[in-house]
């Protein structure tokens, strides 16, 4: 009897658990599926691989990370479309809706990414910024996959510094990997720079004859008599510099209101 009554513990206790994890799955799931490409950029291949790192990173972070491709936007713009999206769709998670939404039109090649909730504390303007300018190239390229792939891996990156209290803003932003090949010719050219002016210092030693700066070194020794002497004045040069103007650094993030009165953040623009 006991050891029946210890194998029901056992599963109950393990129904328990199941039902303590999948909690997390199903906090923002009343919400459409976090990746929709009815602009059909994507391979089945690349949408199994996107979904599986979109839902990883949203659970794990609980704040929805979204893409969604289209090929129009209906008349809106890209802001108001991607707000609607986010709102209708019901993403977000908790009562703040902490989420961020990257959204891409084919009609007029629009790109737009919302914050809601803790996502606007996580993507400042700074931040999306850089952010825009790590995914751009390849979204110009046609590269779809791997500009949605950095911009999951950035708001990953992004969530976790802010919630660390230190979210990525002017004058803390993330350090852009080393540049190898633009540093290697720095080096190159000043070592080339170096070895030029050794080589000109040793060819001027073997020189005899030097030519002179001053004209009068030319002219024999009480050879010539000045009879009049005057100093004139030819031109002036004068150069003017604006004094650079102290500029405000305000950081943080721009917010407006949606069509439904939700607040977002975010930005966009075209590729």
């Amino acid at each position: 009897m006991q050891r029946i009554q210890k194998r029901w513990y056992i599963v109950c206790l393990a129904l328990l658990l199941s039902v303590a994890f999948l909690c997390p799955v199903f906090a923002a799931k009343d919400a459409g599926p976090r990746l929709t490409d009815q602009a059909d950029l994507l391979t089945d291949a690349e949408e199994a691989q996107l979904l599986e790192l979109l839902n990883e990173i949203s659970i794990r972070q609980q704040a929805d990370i979204v893409v969604a491709t289209r090929k129009s936007l209906q008349g809106k713009s890209a802001m108001e479309y991607a707000d609607d999206l986010y709102d209708q769709k019901g993403y977000g998670f908790g009562d703040d809706k902490d989420g961020i939404l990257f959204l891409i039109s084919m009609e007029e090649r629009d790109w737009y990414i919302t914050t809601s909730g803790f996502g606007i504390t996580a993507v400042t303007d700074a931040g999306l910024k850089y952010m825009s300018e790590q995914f751009l190239k390849d979204l110009k390229k046609g590269e779809y996959a791997a500009a949605f792939t950095i911009f999951a891996q950035l708001c990953d990156d992004y969530l976790t510094q802010a919630r660390a209290g230190k979210a990525y803003d002017d004058g803390q932003l993330p350090k852009k990997p080393f540049a190898f090949f633009k540093y290697f010719m720095i080096a190159f050219g000043a070592g080339f720079l170096i070895s030029l002016i050794v080589v000109e210092t040793m060819r001027s030693r073997l020189k005899s004859v030097y030519s002179q700066s001053a004209a009068g070194s030319y002219v024999a020794e009480n050879s010539m008599r000045l009879t009049k002497e005057k100093d004139m004045f030819l031109y002036r040069h004068m150069e003017r510099r604006e004094r650079p103007k102290d500029k405000e650094r305000t950081g943080g993030s721009s917010t407006h209101r949606s069509s439904s009165g939700a607040t977002h953040g975010g930005g966009g623009g075209k590729f």
